[in-house]
């Protein structure tokens, strides 16, 4: 058994006979049959790269150019039989890489873990029972209960439907949503005229339907075009930075080592020494360990979420969300309760009716589109009344839409089998341009102007005190096969159900504090303007600064783009006016989130710069979205706002201090080469310098970050650490000359004692600007965290010790220093730290009063 071939038509063959090929019976396969197809023809998955093994993980770690340059000073090291330096340097080479694979297997065993708890699932008909299973395990043959907002998660054929509309957009470019029908389609019908098959990466709109399973994976039709369909998220600003900057590293780097190399070669050093010299600096000048500290540090912000309830998605969207100055969000569960009861139901004469509640409930109760909290508040009043549809059998749906704005259920009863009922129900407007007639003391009447404004005033009214007013409307006809929605009109208006929503009674101090943290909220509902601008003043918002769905659709893009970012509520709004504000407010510069859990919000999260949902929402704004929420709360978001900051100034510390420092070194190098009649390191000295810089470093993903530093968006600025990385960088060169002129001129120092001592001031001012440098305030106004304090000092007593320690003298040709040297070292480390603190003043008062994003700074970006 596998997946049917390419070759075969199935959409034109029978099912019975196209199960029995796949070895399925009508309630799918058993489980051993299902066992044998998933080995046979794998996980249903399209996906190329699928989690790195541990063992390809620590092989990835010996792939850098630079690992190679120094496995190759190594081998030269070997077959020269100079055996202590090419012990050390395969000892630290190992070590390093070692040390960035536990890093990266940790982080990216984090990250698998929180996707786990989010793979999807669909339900299957397994031994012929109904089972909850990720998709992954889905084979040809099995049975799927589809209904609506579940993505589709294989190709195969219908073999039941009641209603059944799905979205195929992302395969056949139609974007209005199909009907699909159990039957038998042409052999050469194309895609999208093949109303009997269902396709991977689809959505279900509405309905019921049950499918069964023909191709799975890359066979299917998605999985056959996933070259075009597969393509990558655009890359964030983030990604492209760290891209673009580690280019202009490696360029920078790759000269500066072929010049150091060369004048070695050129005053008649040994080539091996030079040679070794060399591919020492290569490392010790690259932030090698930046792809391990982007993925800790990422990784630890995405587990620190996903405890308070945000679960990171896409690890890149961290530094989207940190950047977010404008939320845009429904008000439903959001700013309300999200506890919706039906509170009243009247008749079109504004008293209450149990016949109004009473058709409502057939309404509700019958329907199976779309699951909405409307009907679930409906049919629940209506079973504590005591309402049943016994005696009333359904003949025909016509399903909700986005464009009607309506539902109709039609029901048979078996008092009068030669009639049918259709009850419609939906929003006031459209069900009430259905109508021809209402009820007034149970008679039909014509509904002239004077009633149509009488009913618009008990709506307004009713909307004006913050309820939700749906409208109801029905008639009998004479029986027919089926209904569709031509059959919606000469309706009589029946009554109004009226919801209540309160706002939640902390609403307003979110939302208050989201604007503290520069995030402004704006309000997109499909809701009419009175209730959404009772909701907004009751919860903080401007219910004067309006736009409606009929206003938005004659304006122009130009003038959306100027009202947009003025606008706080987008009220009675198209779905497919959604993707339009998010644009609009991307246009004019601002950095747009987007808070949906619907199948009508999945192009607006798409679009949005971070797309935020909720655990429990549909399937396709699940995958759509890049932040999930466990809880619909706007405070958990702000939480895990705050946690994206953090995180994003964590990494940028470790970006910004680490290229500078290396900056500094690499000019130094450049500069002492030529001068002195001796390398001013060894190559295993620069390693082992490299090596114990980098074990702090570890730690800053578990840094603190100066609160102030959260109130405000932030982003990635290139050009901003470039600069960051030539000032401080030349402040370190400057103390190296400086320490190159006294250990020369004043202490006339040797080779020994000269390496010996600027690896400690080398090493001492690396770790010293990690801790000066990771916030905006002075060092001693600002404590790091306990991980990275004491990791910072552990290293520097040990790089203080190490050249009194026989063993490592002998290894690396250290040598201890006098009182005197010791306390010029101390000194010049002491000038360092004050320059750079003066420097530091300096340098952000400037980023301050100019135009520069805040993201220059890579302490306190958060």
């Amino acid at each position: 058994m596998a997946n049917v071939p390419p070759d075969v038509r199935y959409w034109s063959e029978d099912a019975a006979a196209l199960a029995a090929s796949l070895g399925a019976g009508p309630e799918g396969l058993g489980s051993e049959e299902a066992a044998s197809q998933l080995a046979t023809v794998g996980p249903n998955s399209v996906e190329d790269a699928p989690r790195l093994s541990a063992l390809r993980l620590l092989l990835r770690q010996f792939e850098s150019p630079l690992v190679l340059i120094l496995a190759f000073a190594a081998t030269v090291s070997l077959v020269l039989q100079q055996w202590v330096d090419a012990g050390i340097i395969l000892t630290i080479v190992l070590g390093s890489s070692l040390l960035s694979f536990y890093q990266e297997y940790r982080a990216s065993t984090a990250v698998e873990e929180l996707k786990k708890r989010l793979a999807l699932k669909a339900r299957v008909l397994r031994d012929g029972v109904e089972q909850v299973l990720p998709v992954t395990q889905i084979v040809p043959g099995d049975v799927l209960l589809l209904s609506a907002g579940n993505l589709i998660p294989a190709d195969g054929i219908i073999l039941e439907a009641q209603d059944f509309l799905v979205t195929e957009a992302s395969i056949t470019g139609e974007s209005f949503p199909v009907e699909k029908r159990p039957g038998i389609v042409a052999p050469d019908a194309p895609l999208a005229a093949r109303t009997n098959t269902v396709l991977l990466g689809a959505s279900v709109r509405s309905g019921t339907a049950k499918v069964m399973v023909v191709r799975t994976g890359r066979r299917t039709e998605f999985g056959a075009i996933a070259a075009k369909l597969r393509a990558r998220q655009p890359e964030t600003d983030f990604a492209r930075g760290v891209r673009q900057f580690g280019y202009l590293l490696i360029r920078v780097m790759v000269v500066i080592v072929l010049f150091v190399l060369t004048v070695n070669l050129l005053l008649d050093r040994p080539v091996i020494e030079s040679l070794l010299f060399a591919a020492a600096l290569a490392v010790g000048l690259s932030p090698e360990l930046l792809p391990a500290i982007i993925s800790v540090t990422l990784s630890a912000g995405a587990r620190a979420m996903s405890k308070r309830g945000v679960i990171v998605q896409r690890l890149d969207a961290i530094e989207n969300l940190g950047s977010m100055n404008i939320l845009c969000t429904d008000k439903t569960g959001t700013l309300t309760e999200g506890t919706i009861v039906l509170s009243e139901v009247l008749d079109a004469s504004a008293r209450p009716s149990d016949e109004v509640r009473r058709l409502a409930f057939v309404n509700a109760e019958l329907e199976t589109g779309i699951e909405n909290p409307l009907d679930a508040a409906i049919v629940a009043a209506g079973a504590a009344a005591g309402l049943t549809t016994v005696g009333l059998t359904k003949i025909d749906e016509i399903p909700y839409d986005f464009v009607r704005r309506r539902l109709t259920i039609v029901v048979a009863d078996s008092a009068d089998p030669g009639h049918h009922l259709i009850v419609t129900k939906g929003a006031f407007a459209e069900v009430l341009a259905s109508c021809t007639a209402f009820e007034r003391d149970g008679a039909e009447a014509p509904l002239d102007e004077a009633a149509r404004a009488d009913l618009e005033a008990v709506f307004n009214a009713r909307g004006a005190e913050g309820f939700r007013v749906l409208a109801l409307a029905a008639r009998r006809v004479i029986a027919q096969s089926d209904y569709d929605r031509e059959d919606e009109r000469d309706m009589v208006f029946r009554g109004f159900l009226v919801f209540l929503d309160p706002p939640k009674p902390e609403a307003r101090e979110t939302i208050g504090n989201l604007a503290r943290l520069g995030i402004a909220i704006k309000v997109i509902s499909g809701d009419n303007r009175l209730v959404t601008a009772h909701m907004a003043e009751a919860v903080g918002l401007d219910a004067k600064s309006m736009l409606t769905g009929k206003e938005l659709a004659g304006m122009k893009d130009e003038a959306l783009w100027h009202l947009a970012p003025r606008t706080d509520l987008f009220v009675e709004i198209d779905p497919q006016q959604k993707e339009r504000i998010v644009r609009a407010l991307q246009r004019t510069g601002h950095s747009v989130g987007y808070l949906g859990d619907g199948i009508n919000d999945a192009p607006a999260l798409h679009a949005a710069d971070v797309g935020i949902s909720v655990a429990g929402a549909v399937d396709v704004a699940r995958e759509s979205a890049d932040i999930l929420l466990l809880s619909r709360d706007l405070d958990v978001l702000r939480q895990g706002v705050e946690d994206g900051r953090r995180t994003f100034a964590n990494t940028l510390k470790y970006i910004s201090i680490t290229t500078s420092a290396n900056f500094g070194n690499m000019i130094s190098m450049a500069l002492a080469t030529p001068l002195l009649p001796f390398l001013p390191l060894a190559a295993k000295q620069i390693l082992l310098n490299n090596f114990l810089s980098d074990l702090p470093s570890l730690a800053i993903s578990s840094d603190k970050v100066d609160p102030e530093r959260v109130s405000g968006p932030q982003r990635w600025g290139v050009n901003d650490i470039q600069r960051f990385m030539i000032v401080f960088g030349l402040i370190s060169s400057v103390f190296d000359l400086l320490t190159f002129g006294l250990l020369l001129y004043v202490f006339h120092a040797g080779e020994a004692v000269f390496q010996t001592s600027w690896f400690m001031i080398s090493l001492l001012t690396e770790l010293a600007v990690v801790l000066v440098l990771r916030t905006r305030k002075p060092a001693f106004r600002s404590r790091p965290s306990g991980l990275l304090l004491w990791s910072t000092l552990a290293v520097a007593a040990a790089t203080l010790a190490i050249p009194f320690l026989g063993w490592a003298s002998a290894i690396f040709g250290f040598v201890p220093l006098s009182a005197m040297e010791l306390a010029v070292v101390l000194a010049i480390l002491a000038g360092y730290i004050v320059a750079t603190e003066i420097a530091k003043a300096s340098f952000f008062r400037h980023e301050n009063g100019g135009s520069h994003a805040a993201a220059a700074d890579p302490g306190g970006q958060s």
